[in-house]
Order: C-alpha cells, then structure tokens, then sequence
C-alpha cells in the first residue's frame, strides 16, 4: 500500500515519506494572471488536485498551496494594451481562473498567495543572500543572484553551470558576473508599478516570488512541489538556490512535474496560434470531460490534444456515466468489499495503479473494467463512485451536453472486446471483430490515443 513517486530531483521512483507523519505540505507553481488558461494550465491543475485528492483519501492531512504571479512584464504590457489598471487585469484574470477551474472541478487550495503581498519576505530572502554574498548589486540597481555561489547548482534540471554559461549569449553591456546570473529585484521603469525597498523603488524578479510564498506558507522544507515540465529550468533550478542558499535546508523533498501538451501532435505555440483557452474547450464540452480526457494519460507523458480524443473520451464517460444511472449508488447492495473477493479485487488494483505514481490512467482502466462487472453481476456500482470520485470523476450531468454521437451498448461491447484481443495479440479475433463492426456501419482507427470510431455507410 506505500506510494511510490517520481522525483525529478532524483530522477527515479521513491517511496512517498512525508517530513511529519501523516501530514503533507503542497506547493504547486500557479499562473501569471495576464490571460485566459489554457490547455496546459488545465491539465497542470488536474494531474496536482487529483494527486491531492488521492492523498486526503489516503487520510494524509494535506495543506495545498497554489500561488498568482501578479506582477510581471506581460502583465503590464497586457494592461497597458487593454487600457487597464495592472490591478483590474489581474482581478479580472483570477476570476476567471477560478471560474475555468470550478468547471473542471478543481479543489480550492488551503491559501492562494499573490506576489504583490509577500514584499516583506521578499525583501528578507534578498538580504539574506546579500549578506552571504549569494547575490550582488549592478551598477544598474539589479539585485542579481550569483549562481556560482551554489555549487549544486543544476542539480534539478541536471544541467551543467560550465555548459550553460558556453552556450549564453552574453551582451557586452550586460552588468551580471555570469551569464546563469539571474534578477531577485529590479528597478522599475517609469509608470509602472514599483515597491520601495532597500535597493530603491522597483519590483521583484519572476523567481525569488515562489520562493518567497512557498516559504511563508509552507515553512523552510515541503513535501511536493509541484508545476509543469516547462518550470523545470530556469524557474525552479532558481527557486531551489535561492531558497537552499538562503536557509541552508533542502527547499522541496519530492519534485513533481506534469509532461508537455502538444496539439495535434505539434507542439503548443501562441505563434502556431494553435493554443486552446480553457473556456473555448468547455464552450463545446462539459469541464468533467475535458478533466477525464486529461486523467487518461500519466500524467509524467507527453500528452497530446485534440477534438477526437475529447469525443471519444465524451463516449467513454458517457458509459461509467449510464451505469450509474441504471444502477444507482443508492440502490447498491450494502457489501462490505473486504468480504467480496471481486470488489475487494477491484479496489486493490485501483490502489496499486495510484499508488505507482499515480498512474491515473491505469486507475481509469480500473473503472472500466468495473463497469464489465457492474453490468454482469448487478453489483458494484457504490464501489464505481467511490473510485471515481478520488479521480474528481462523476460531478455533471452529461445528458444534456453531447457533441457527439453516441454508439450502443452491443457496439462499445465489441469495441471493447476486440481492444482486448489486441492486448493479448489474438489478432484473427481482432480481425473478426473489426470486419463484423464495418457491416454495422461502424469503422475504427487505432491510434496511439486508443481506439477511435466514425460511422460510414454499412458494407
């Protein structure tokens, strides 16, 4: 029953040990509130609030902290185009985060921390490795950080200090002692937002924030520290000197990170202009499909988008969805699963998947094949709620939001049978199958997604 997690930090599988028994602190990077969220940020926030919901149902007392970036240079930028106070463009921007991510059924975090309330711990991070000539003034007025005085520094991103530097492009009027050098604080420019600090009026760099927030609300040392591949490096290999340097303790003990998102196959790109805002998705699809298409991967895998996966995961919920219609929680059989060796069975896998790190796709297939079981033997369905529910499962009514066609049950039936063929290379069945299902009109597409139909014409 002990989870196994991924540490990047490490690069392997470790046994999930929290610094207090039974506790769990969270930190789990969050947005720059200058836009709408995106695709990405949907599935950064599904993979850590179901990782979260499985710890509390592993009766882990967690305290889940999420922060806003809300000073920055695209936000001013942003608001400066939009005619907006830098005040009322992140007002409107968290809103509508909190709006997006209640449709997708992300818990609230235990605090929401903004940059812009945090200036005093800011302010005391920075003197601290001025102190100890970890950081350095520029003529400029940059408070910059001094990554050679962190020998281990790379040890996140295992990116070496000597080839980062090689590869920089060094300006010549550039006042930083290393290239790899980055900004804690900087002065601001006029007309734009400024604090006034030790080291004149200006505002702080993107890192020292997190640091700041995570420090404040979590203590010296947390448990999880969670946020996209893409934060790997520079921002979190940053966060980890400066808050290292700073208290002289390690800053996370498991590192956490969420895979890529490409769409359709190419990487996500505002310049591709092939990025999708979370409210464009759900302008056609209910949030609980989008959440469930996003669990159906690990959540380490490159995961990528597209309106075909939506549709077919649409018609996958749409069949755990219809048997908890036709077999209602309530009207289960009140059994006891440690009694049942079919449910207990079922449940133990489940566990099993989740808590090999947090394989929330195997877990998914776990469902399924309860969803067999239910049907044949007419009992299990509380067991099918309960398990959903950890995954954020079961929240909407789907019946009235279908953008797609739906197949019968006979059909899915033979999907599922030939799918299973294919896993146990029976492929004179599997040929069978998908010939029998070409004369009902229906033909299928493998891809690596999974199992794909259209209908056409019946042979």
């Amino acid at each position: 029953m002990a989870i196994r997690v991924f540490n990047t930090l490490s690069g392997q599988k470790e046994p999930f040990i929290p610094l207090r028994e039974g506790q769990v602190s969270f930190y789990v990077c969050g947005v720059t509130v200058y836009d709408y969220c995106h695709i990405g940020h949907a599935r950064a926030y599904v993979v850590f609030d179901t990782i979260r919901r499985y710890l509390t149902a592993r009766n882990y007392q967690v305290r889940y902290v999420q922060n806003f970036t809300d000073i920055d240079d695209k936000i001013i930028q942003r608001a400066a185009l939009k005619d907006m106070s830098v005040t009322e463009l992140t007002e409107t921007m968290i809103q509508a985060y909190f709006d997006d991510m209640d449709q997708l059924n992300i818990q609230r975090a235990d605090s929401y921390p903004r940059a812009t309330g945090h200036m005093a711990e800011i302010f005391e991070i920075i003197q601290s490795l001025l102190d100890k000539n970890a950081a350095y003034i520029t003529p400029s007025g940059d408070v910059c950080y001094s990554v050679e005085a962190f020998p281990p520094y790379g040890k996140l991103s295992k990116k070496i200090l000597d080839d980062l530097v090689a590869g920089a492009r060094v300006d010549v009027s550039d006042q930083k002692r290393n290239p790899a050098d980055f900004v804690l604080w900087k002065p601001s420019k006029p007309g734009e937002p400024a604090w006034e600090s030790p080291w004149g009026a200006g505002r702080p760099g993107w890192h020292i924030e997190c640091s700041a927030m995570a420090i404040h609300e979590l203590g010296p040392t947390i448990d999880i520290h969670g946020g996209g591949e893409d934060l790997i490096f520079p921002h979190h290999e940053n966060e980890i000197a400066q808050s290292e340097a700073h208290t002289g303790q390690p800053f996370a003990k498991y590192w956490v990170h969420n895979g890529f998102v490409t769409i359709n196959d190419e990487k996500m790109s505002k310049s591709k202009k092939n990025t999708y805002s979370i409210r464009e998705i759900l302008g056609e699809y209910a949030g609980e499909v989008l959440r469930f298409y996003l669990l159906r991967s690990h959540y380490r895998t490159p995961f990528n988008f597209s309106k075909d996966g939506l549709d077919e995961s649409f018609s996958s919920l749409t069949r755990l969805h219809k048997t908890l219609a036709t077999f209602p929680v309530h009207a289960d059989p009140a059994v006891d699963i440690a009694s049942d060796a079919h449910l207990s069975g079922f449940n133990a896998r489940f566990l099993d998947a989740m808590n090999d790190d947090f394989n929330f796709a195997g877990a998914v297939g776990i469902l399924f094949e309860l969803n067999k079981f239910i049907h044949r033997e007419k009992r299990g369905s509380a067991l099918l709620g309960k398990l959903g529910a950890i995954l954020g499962l079961f929240f909407s009514d789907l019946s009235s939001s279908s953008p797609v066609d739906e197949i019968s049950d006979e059909i899915t039936q033979l999907i599922d049978e030939r799918n299973k063929s294919r896993t146990e290379k029976d492929f004179k069945r599997s040929d069978e199958i998908r010939a029998q299902l070409l004369g009902m009109g229906i033909q299928l597409e493998d891809s690596k997604e999974g199992t794909r139909w259209s209908r056409i014409q019946p042979a």
